[in-house]
C-alpha cells in the first residue's frame, strides 16, 4: 500500500537508535524528507547515511537535549528551516529509570517531568501554527503501554506519561478541524536497548539473568515474542500517512496483545 509519504517533511526526535530510528527508517523507505535529532550529532551521521540509502529525499541531523528548553526551540526552528516547513512531528525521548511508587522522589519527578511532559508540549507548540495554517499535520508521541495498564516497577514512567495522554486527547480535539491529527503510539515489549536494560534491572531484583526475565515476559505475551523495531516503525508510518488521516486522539498499542483490555 502506498502511504503517500514521498516529499512529506518529518522531524523524528531521538532517532539515533531504538524506536526513534525505526520510525525514521520507515518514513525514509516511503520517500519522506527527514530532520532527526539526538544528543550527539556524530552519532547521527551514520544514521543519516543509512536513511538516505533507504530512500529519504533529504536528511538533516540536529543535536538536541530534551532536558533543555532552548534546545527544543532551536531544534524546531532548525528543522522547519532545513525542510522548508514540517508535516510530521514524532515526539520521542529516552525513558526514566525503573522504580516503585513508594520510592518516587520530588527530584526525579521534576527532572523527568521536563523530559517527558514539558519538552514534547513545547515542541508541538512551536510547530503547530504552521501545520494548522497549511491544513495538514501529524503529531505522534511515542509513549508506553503503561499509559493504558500501569507497568510494575516503572512508577515514574506510569505517573508522568499519563500527563501526555490528557494533553494529546485535548489537543486532538482542538486541531482536528485544521487537518492536524494527534496520536500516541505505545510500544509493549519491543526488543531494543531499553528493553534489555529493563530486563537487567528486573533480573537483579529477582535473582535471575536478563535472558530468563525476557523468556518469562515472552510467556505473558499472546504472540509469545518480543516485537521488532521494524514492526513498530511501520505502525508509526501508517499513523503519519494519508492512510491514517481519520485516526486522531487515540493510543495505538504495538504490544503483541499484552494489554488485557481493548
Amino acid at each position: 500500500m502506498e502511504l503517500g509519504l514521498r516529499g512529506k517533511r518529518a522531524l523524528v526526535m531521538g532517532a539515533s537508535k531504538g524506536l526513534g530510528r525505526a520510525i525514521a527508517e520507515a518514513l525514509a523507505a516511503d520517500g519522506a524528507a527527514l530532520a532527526i535529532s539526538g544528543r550527539e550529532v556524530e552519532r547521527l551521521r551514520p544514521v543519516c547515511e543509512a536513511l538516505t540509502g533507504m530512500g529519504a529525499t533529504a536528511v538533516h541531523p540536529f543535536a538536541a537535549d530534551v532536558a533543555k528548553g532552548e534546545d527544543m526551540d532551536a531544534l524546531a526552528e532548525g528543522a522547519m528551516a532545513a525542510l522548508g516547513g514540517l508535516d510530521i512531528l514524532v515526539l520521542n525521548h529516552g525513558g526514566p529509570p525503573a522504580g516503585t511508587a513508594s520510592d518516587l522522589t520530588e527530584e526525579a519527578l521534576e527532572t523527568w517531568f521536563r523530559r517527558i511532559v514539558l519538552s514534547p508540549i513545547r515542541m508541538a507548540n512551536k510547530v503547530l501554527p504552521a501545520m494548522r495554517a497549511q491544513g495538514f499535520g501529524r503529531i505522534i508521541a511515542v509513549g508506553s503501554t503503561g499509559m493504558v495498564q500501569p507497568l510494575p516497577n516503572l512508577a515514574l514512567s506510569n505517573v508522568l506519561r499519563a500527563n501526555i495522554v490528557g494533553w494529546a486527547k485535548t489537543l486532538a480535539d482542538e486541531v482536528g478541524p485544521d487537518g492536524v491529527t494527534v496520536n500516541i503510539i505505545a510500544p509493549g515489549a519491543i526488543r531494543t536497548d531499553r528493553s534489555i536494560e529493563l530486563a537487567g534491572a528486573a533480573a537483579s531484583k529477582q535473582g535471575k539473568t536478563p535472558e530468563q526475565v525476557i523468556a518469562d515476559r515472552e510467556k505473558t505475551i499472546p504472540m509469545r515474542r518480543y516485537g521488532t523495531p521494524e514492526e513498530f516503525g511501520k505502525a508509526a508510518a501508517f499513523l503519519a500517512s494519508d492512510a491514517g488521516s481519520y485516526i486522531t486522539g487515540t493510543i495505538l498499542r504495538v504490544d503483541g496483545g499484552v494489554v488485557r483490555g481493548f
